[in-house]
């Protein structure tokens, strides 16, 4: 019977570990996961800017041909 009981504590140990590294696992992949969320959100950033001064550009363009040509 004590063995037995000294068998299952040693199990239950295992298990805690177990969970222990699956928690330390999702915690860094979470880091992982908002590290990707930021930089995506950089990059829409950056893309907005982008776009801006396309149409910026494009806006030019298409006022140059209303201006008079010397």
């Amino acid at each position: 019977m004590h063995g037995e009981m000294a068998g299952m504590r040693e199990d239950n140990r295992g298990l805690r570990q177990d969970f222990i590294s699956l928690r330390n696992h999702m915690h860094v992949m979470q880091g992982d996961l908002n590290n990707l969320h930021t930089t995506m959100a950089q990059v829409l950033v950056r893309l907005d800017r982008i776009e801006n001064r396309l149409e910026l550009r494009e806006f030019q363009e298409a006022q140059a041909r209303f201006e008079p040509q010397p």
